[in-house]
């Protein structure tokens, strides 16, 4: 038999739970009665978990593939099988009994007249042992393993002989507890039999040689049993073909429809005879802007000075000059009588925000009777009525905060620009509440969106932007500016620890300053890592009197996190053991070595942005990414790829690349794509061509087909399609 026992499916939403292996005591949990409606919700336990899993509508049971799948299409003799074999045979028991070594356990023989076979279950039913009483005939499907005691099969599943033997492979289905497997199988199939599964590409636009999408998800649902492993697995086959068409072409339509919604709204426009805010700032900076902002100040200059609303994604490595490209785009706002609104994910983030930018315009600002306002959820209710007052005023020209920005309280009297840092770290939902806070306004804007500039310092790999970012103009920073030191990164394992502290010395010798990073603020009993509290404490005594040592981590209060940072900006902290809370926005040009503790528990994208914190001034920098082996001696496979990329590259772009790699797109896009359905099927680089394709038929079926478009994205997307727009 050509079929192994698995073949998984790619891009598969993955489990919550345990996965059902499907060999368990599926009768029992298919026989058992249908669970009763929770009271108030209308919803059965059954309906709960399926929604759990995303499976709503008949179309989303239709494209839930299996992740494996078993051959009960066949009986064989006990006497043909071999150790490991995984087989069904139809038997009749000869013996019984619940025996208690080492513990309590179900041993039944069975004999199938070639040969006989022990089958144990030490989670068993009072029905399940009735089912298995001496004398009944039954059918049982499992792994045949060899030994000194005979042949034996644990946990096999059990049904009556006799019944009629299926056609087609078994599925195996990704599922979550309380959801057993023969009831998944049977709404999947119930689902797939109602679906609408009608044809909606238009005729002559199907890639080549791809199968109709009802003839692929039969057959990858249920496979003949004489199709081989391979076959499945095969991506290039003519049913993943479909599916990945189907599913990269829903994207595009989806982005386009709302790259051509956004066309016909309107914002407000910001071009503005009154430029002198925006070219006194210039004036003001002490330092020339590179080429690269020069030219993304000029896209996004010629974006806001029309009356369509920017949807603009400014990526740059870390240290490229997002937060200059930022000042000068709110100077337009401001020159044009409108507010500004920049929200961060943290208030570290934040607060380096505010405090360039006031730096920067607030002096400028006051001259006009305007000023910079910072709201965070940590204000005392005075600052923050005081602060909500100037901004429904207008006084607050720049509102600079983290989600404190979209409360309810909060109303802007004329905003026109909103730009979220880290865009990737916030949710659908608060990127929306942001652009609503224009249509809010106390002068009434409604009718008109604001424009909006998303920043990240996780350069998008090309595959990516043309998928998931399709809706967006994107600008691109590939210049840092100059004077930034290259940083020189450093694998050292744990047993090298006190060289460490030695190169710490030698630092704070010559006047500098050292980040040490942990991934706990606290023991834990359950991950033997190295804690921040604690190496706090160990440093402090091996660094001795006068030098500090600070500590900071989230759990901290605001005050005091704030108190600690601007410690360290001052140098009166030489040494700052934080956890990743420092992520991204600290900026201390003094500070010239990142020590990283367990390098290998954090994602690449995260170790590029915490080395960036350091090589911000003109002193030579070094990156430690200290890590610990396990008992072997060795560094897993996918911890091993994430430092290997880190010592041989500083480009935030080629280590985009990588993580994209390592990760895949959905983990690597994080929480912009919160609650939205990411790639099962397609791979952005194995796929390419059918990327290709979905780009070029997209706007040729909108423009043509629009009602097979709208149905196409609503059968993949449904109102899902919403993420993908925001």
């Amino acid at each position: 038999m050509p079929v192994a026992a698995s073949s998984p499916s790619p891009r598969k939403p993955k489990p919550k739970a345990k996965a059902d292996t499907g060999t368990g005591p599926g009768l029992e949990a298919a026989q058992k009665p249908a669970a009763k409606a929770e009271p108030g919700t209308g919803l059965s336990a059954v309906q709960r978990a399926l929604r759990k899993l995303g499976l709503v509508r008949d179309i989303d049971f239709a494209l839930y593939l299996p992740m494996r799948y078993e051959d009960e299409t066949r009986i064989v003799r006990l006497a043909d099988t071999r150790d490991g074999d995984t087989a069904q045979i139809e038997a009749l028991v000869t013996g019984s009994e619940v025996v208690f070594r080492p513990r309590r356990q179900l041993i039944v023989t069975v004999d199938d007249g070639s040969d006989t076979c022990q089958l144990r279950f030490f989670n068993f039913y009072p029905s399940q042992q009735k089912q298995l009483e001496v004398g009944a005939r039954v059918r049982v499907r499992g792994e045949v393993r060899g030994g000194f005691l005979g042949r034996q099969m644990m946990h096999p599943a059990v049904k009556a002989a006799g019944t009629e033997l299926p056609e087609a492979l078994t599925p195996v289905y990704s599922t979550i507890a309380g959801l057993a497997q023969p009831v998944l199988r049977r709404e999947v199939r119930s689902g797939l039999a109602r679906a609408q599964l009608d044809e909606t590409l238009p005729a002559g636009e199907a890639p080549h040689g791809a199968w109709d999408l009802r003839r692929a998800l039969s057959f990858l649902h249920y496979p003949a049993p004489d199709v081989a492993l391979a076959t499945l697995e095969d991506h290039s086959h003519p049913a993943w073909q479909r599916l990945k068409a189907d599913e990269l072409l829903a994207q595009q339509l989806s982005q386009l429809m709302a790259r051509r919604a956004r066309a016909a709204q309107r914002a407000p426009s910001l071009q503005s005879a009154k430029t002198s805010l925006h070219d006194e700032l210039l004036e003001a900076l002490p330092f020339a802007l590179t080429g690269a902002q020069q030219r993304v100040g000029g896209e996004i200059t010629r974006d806001l000075g029309r009356d369509l609303p920017m949807h603009r994604l400014l990526q740059g490595d870390v240290g490229s000059g997002k937060t200059v490209v930022a000042a000068l785009a709110a100077a337009r706002s401001i020159d044009a009588g409108y507010q500004c609104a920049l929200m961060a994910p943290t208030e570290i983030l934040a607060a380096q925000h505010f405090g360039k930018l006031v730096g920067w315009l607030d002096p400028l600002l006051a001259e006009r009777g305007l000023r910079v306002a910072w709201l965070t959820g940590s204000q005392k209710k005075k600052q923050r009525d005081e602060m909500q007052a100037a901004v429904e005023s207008g006084e607050a020209a720049l509102v600079i905060g983290t989600h404190a920005v979209i409360s309810e309280k909060v109303r802007f009297r004329r905003l026109a620009l909103a730009i979220i840092d880290e865009q990737h770290r916030f949710g659908v939902a608060q990127r929306l509440a942001l652009r609503g806070k224009a249509a809010g306004g106390v002068e009434g804007s409604a009718g008109l969106e604001p424009h909006l500039l998303m920043m990240s310092a996780t350069p998008i790999p090309r595959t990516l932007a043309m998928s998931y970012y399709a809706d967006l103009d994107v600008s691109t920073l590939d210049e840092l500016p100059p004077g930034r030191t290259p940083i020189v990164t450093k694998l050292v394992g744990e047993q090298r620890r006190d060289e460490v502290v030695h190169r710490i010395r030698a630092q704070l010798a010559q006047g500098r300053q050292v980040y040490w990073v942990c991934p706990l603020i606290e023991e834990s009993e359950a991950m033997d890592l190295r804690n921040a509290t604690e190496t706090r404490d160990e440093l402090a005594a091996a660094l001795g009197e006068g030098v500090g040592v600070g500590l900071l981590h989230s759990r901290m209060p605001t005050a005091e996190k704030q108190a600690v940072m601007e410690a360290f900006t001052a140098n009166r902290l030489q040494v700052l053991v934080s956890t990743t809370v420092i992520e991204v926005g600290v900026d201390v040009p003094n500070a010239s070595l990142m020590v990283i503790e367990h390098a290998e528990r954090f994602g690449l994208s995260q170790l590029h942005q915490l080395r960036g914190r350091v090589g911000r001034g003109a002193a030579a920098s070094a990156c430690v990414l200290l890590y610990a082996p396990n008992e072997g001696g060795r560094v897993g496979e996918t911890a091993r790829a994430r430092l290997k990329a880190m010592a041989e590259t500083s480009d935030g772009f080629e280590i985009a690349r990588r993580d994209l790699d390592i990760r895949g797109p959905g983990e690597f896009l994080g929480a912009r794509q919160s609650g939205a359905p990411l790639l099962r099927f397609a791979d952005l680089d194995a796929d390419a061509l059918l990327l290709d394709w979905a780009r070029e038929v997209a706007p040729r079926m909108l423009d043509r087909h629009r009602a097979l478009a709208e149905k196409h994205v609503d059968r993949w997307l449904g109102s899902k399609a919403e993420y993908l727009k925001a």
